[in-house]
């Protein structure tokens, strides 16, 4: 797919995930005990995630009728095939359902080999970044950039914790020690989406995290690389996508965070 035929695709999408962000900041604070499920722990969903996943379904299909789906809350046959959607309809649900003002709907088109259109839409603050694949990456059409800070000690950095308490271990600690001591400080946003679009405007110098999903980072991930940064596992491969682990950095901090992933971040 040529990248005129992207950048008119990525444009159609992002109006349907404005849809989205539209229902979803329209339903802030209207979700009650009822209405949410506890899927493990510290793992909540709201009807408000899956009203948001029809809604992304419905409006790509029309755009994209031959493409498949990888969703979060499986509102839509799930089916990989040569062009596949990797949908996060409320990336940050938790943050949604305590009011805190910190969540997003992530979406990212994949090839078989590549994210080719990513579009994280922030809900409250209507940041909408965005990337298709040898275009750049964009923050409300203005393009954006990695940090280009030189010192370590001078950059913010993301991270976050498995929501299943047991995924967490002594090395996660290790490393936010790790990292305490050598940079400005640590921040856990609580949507991983948004952490790779911080890093990707240069306002985290990097961010790390395990336990994700590809619809967690798919999208992120893409903003990230179009805005100068690395992405990789945690030891510095390209297994990241369906994998659960993921670095995202600019490329002046890769080998002090590979330090750290590597090892702390799976012990």
């Amino acid at each position: 797919m040529d990248k005129e035929t992207l950048i008119t695709l990525g444009t159609k999408a992002k109006v349907v995930v404005a849809q989205a962000a539209d229902f979803i900041r329209q339903h802030r604070d209207q979700v009650n005990s009822d209405q949410v499920i506890e899927k493990g722990t510290n793992s909540l969903v709201s009807y408000v995630d899956q009203q948001s996943e029809e809604i992304l379904a419905k409006g790509l299909s029309a755009i994209l009728p031959e493409a498949g789906f990888i969703t979060e809350e499986g509102m839509v046959e799930q089916s990989q095939k040569k062009l596949t959607w990797i949908i996060d309809p409320l990336d940050g649900t938790t943050n949604f359902l305590h009011s805190l003002p910190y969540f997003s709907v992530s979406v990212a088109l994949f090839d078989g080999t590549d994210v080719i259109i990513g579009i994280v839409h922030e809900v409250i603050s209507n940041e909408v970044f965005y990337a298709v694949k040898g275009g750049g990456a964009f923050l409300n059409n203005k393009q954006i950039f990695v940090t280009e800070r030189e010192s370590f000690q001078d950059v913010l950095i993301g991270t976050g914790f498995p929501y299943k308490t047991e995924h967490t271990t002594i090395g996660h600690f290790k490393a936010l020690e790790k990292v305490l001591l050598s940079t400005r400080g640590i921040r856990r946003i609580g949507s991983a989406a948004l952490d790779l679009c911080y890093v990707a405007c240069a306002r985290f110098g990097a961010f790390y995290e395990n336990s994700l999903n590809s619809y967690d980072i798919a999208a992120g991930a893409l903003i990230v690389m179009e805005a100068g940064g690395m992405v990789s596992d945690f030891e510095g491969g390209d297994q990241w996508l369906f994998e659960g682990v993921i670095l995202g950095t600019a490329p002046q901090f890769r080998s002090d965070m590979l330090e750290i992933t590597a090892k702390f971040g799976r012990n």
